[in-house]
């Protein structure tokens, strides 16, 4: 990486075409910035699930674990729908969408089906792809974000109606756990508000004065947290349940929307704040935050039995555990493990898409036309 002006260095990357998350990339075309936001995300949101059986036994960790979950799948969310950018239903893309998300979906649902039969002792758990086990959701909210990508770029004001969509699901209480879709709509604004950023708005978060905001911004956010722990229910930042089904007139919904997002895009922002600009030891680690994300999930399922819980005690227990679902993620983003799940997370298929491969080579556009297309 070119080292005599990193801004601009910054800037030209950016310019160019975005590629959709999963894609391959030569490591020297990787901005290291997104690497470590997407690392540190990863590292978040395995934390949050090993604080989740401890909620119950302290306020100061549900307060953190509602801290966390305000904004680090919308960081998530937001960088995957900024790298959507250039998706355009073009084959090559559809043929990434299918092997990069709706396969892996797939597998990932049959395998979490079968693990959790041991692990939750419910051996009758049918399989169905129509109800994201766990953290399968994710891929399907992605798929559906993606696949509706070309409408976002072209409707005048996507964002205002991504939010009226998400408001609406809210009051939608009949919508049903098919696909999880309760879960893809209210997500939806942040998918959006990605594809909606330019390069300049990253670097405005380089700002020192943003930077200097962004940690007592996040410890207000804790102690609010703390605070409003017994008047309002952390479940409105999972967005999994519609506003009647969290125990709130229908009509809330649509206000704790705008409300959940505006204090979502701020903790957002200050997350990016604090995450390094320059290369680090866990820059690499980035591109493998997929393979973290789905494989972790089989290890907080399988202490389950064990009743690990039931030594964790005191801040001493809960940093002990903070430690250990942090290296465990950093461990399963590791190139060896990507090597090892690649037929899962990243199958290849190329049997399954050679015909068509080969059709679109002999009626393949000139070259000069082919520049405009990539």
């Amino acid at each position: 990486m070119p080292q005599s002006d990193p801004s601009t260095s910054t800037r030209a990357r950016h310019a160019e075409p975005a590629k959709e998350a999963g894609a391959p990339e030569p490591a020297g075309n990787r901005d290291a910035f997104f690497d470590n936001a997407k690392y540190l995300a990863i590292v978040l949101v395995a934390v949050g699930h090993a604080w989740e059986p401890l909620r119950d036994d302290s306020k100061v960790v549900t307060a953190l674990y509602t801290t966390v979950y305000a904004f680090h799948m919308p960081a998530f969310i937001i960088i995957s729908g900024y790298f959507s950018r250039s998706f355009d239903a073009a084959p090559r893309r559809i043929q990434r969408l299918v092997t990069g998300v709706a396969l892996p979906y797939v597998i990932f649902e049959v395998a979490y089906t079968l693990f959790t039969r041991w692990s939750d002792q419910a051996p009758d758990r049918p399989i169905s792809l129509l109800e994201p086990l766990y953290l399968t959701w994710f891929l399907a909210a992605l798929f559906i974000w993606r696949l509706t990508t070309p409408l976002w770029r072209i409707v005048r004001w996507p964002l205002p109606l991504a939010l009226g969509v998400a408001m609406l699901a809210t009051m939608s209480s009949g919508i049903g756990e098919d696909l999880d879709l309760q879960r893809a709509l209210q997500f939806l604004p942040y998918f959006v508000l990605g594809l909606c950023l330019k390069p300049e708005h990253f670097e405005l978060v380089r700002h020192r004065a943003v930077r200097v905001l962004a940690v007592p911004v996040l410890v207000s956010a804790f102690a609010v947290a703390y605070w409003s722990r017994p008047y309002m229910s952390p479940a409105w930042f999972y967005h999994r349940d519609s506003a009647e089904e969290i125990g709130a007139p229908a009509l809330a919904g649509p206000v704790m929307t705008l409300a959940v997002f505006g204090c979502s895009t701020v903790l957002v922002v200050c997350f990016l704040a604090l995450v390094p600009r320059r290369r680090m030891w866990f820059t690499a680690l980035g591109a493998g935050t997929l393979y973290g994300y789905l494989l972790h999930g089989f290890v907080v399922q399988g202490v389950k039995p064990f009743h690990v819980y039931d030594y964790v005690h005191g801040p001493l227990g809960v940093a002990a555990v903070s430690v250990v679902a942090a290296v465990v993620v950093t461990l399963l983003c590791t190139s060896a493990v990507r090597r090892v799940f690649r037929f899962a997370v990243e199958p290849r298929m190329a049997w399954f898409f050679e015909a068509a491969a080969g059709r679109r080579t002999t009626t393949a556009p000139s070259p000069q036309r082919r520049v405009g297309v990539e």
